[in-house]
């Protein structure tokens, strides 16, 4: 059994009824979810499910647990209603665009890549190869960011096979790499004319609905490591 990953394939569902599979402690296993699990830099969604709040979600191998603040779990086979909590997805949404972004433009101008980041809702810190950070960086990264973001830039998702990915410079370049060989299909996320990378989280459709960014802090982790923290503002 496989969980269908609704979210892959439309950010913006909300809602699902899906057949409860598996069942283990206080999680459910679902045939089909519009839950994010965290992974990917990016945290789980939450919301409800059968009435009872969803408080943790997790994919282990091809299935996503749905942790639950409840007693009474549904059985399996039982249909069940499930609703994300919006707000929290969307502003996840536009943080992880904002990060893509942000990649996208330090390549750009540095031809500096990644080496890792973390997000909360409206939150984020992304880490790369800068030694040292360049005069004036911090000022001068936000306001190329936010330039893109108003631009409005088209965000395309697609699925394409992993024998095409491979051979693709801008997929090599954000280490596609890197996803296991018993991915046979990789997707992908295209902020168009700008970045793309081999993803597997949530966005929004276009840049300008981020709204902007601010840079907090940038600050050291070490030789050739460099870490920018910022949040995401309305506009």
């Amino acid at each position: 059994m496989t969980t269908d990953l609704i979210f892959l394939r439309d950010a913006y569902a909300t809602r699902m009824t899906a057949t409860v599979v598996a069942i283990d402690g206080e999680r459910v296993a679902l045939d089909r979810t519009v839950f994010y699990p965290t992974g990917g830099g990016q945290p789980h969604d939450t919301g409800t499910l059968a009435g009872a709040s969803v408080t943790d979600v997790r994919k282990d191998g091809d299935l996503v647990w749905h942790q639950l603040d409840a007693r009474d779990l549904p059985a399996i086979g039982s249909r069940v209603e499930g609703e994300i909590d919006w707000d929290r997805r969307h502003a996840l949404m536009r943080t992880h665009t904002a990060l893509h972004v942000l990649c996208g433009v330090i390549w750009n101008a540095w031809g500096t890549p990644v080496t890792g980041g973390n997000m909360e809702p409206l939150a984020a810190r992304m880490d790369f190869e800068f030694d040292p950070l360049p005069k004036g960086f911090g000022a001068q990264v936000e306001q190329l960011v936010n330039d893109e973001l108003t631009a409005g830039r088209p965000i395309a998702v697609s699925f394409i096979p992993r024998t095409e990915a491979v051979l693709d410079a801008d997929l090599i370049r954000t280490k596609v790499s890197l996803v296991p060989e018993s991915v046979p299909e990789i997707r992908v996320v295209d902020i168009v004319g700008l970045d793309k990378q081999a993803d597997g989280g949530t966005h929004v459709l276009t840049t300008d609905e981020v709204g902007r960014i601010v840079v907090t802090k940038t600050e050291s982790k070490g030789k050739g490591n460099k870490r920018i923290r910022l949040q995401v503002l309305d506009r």
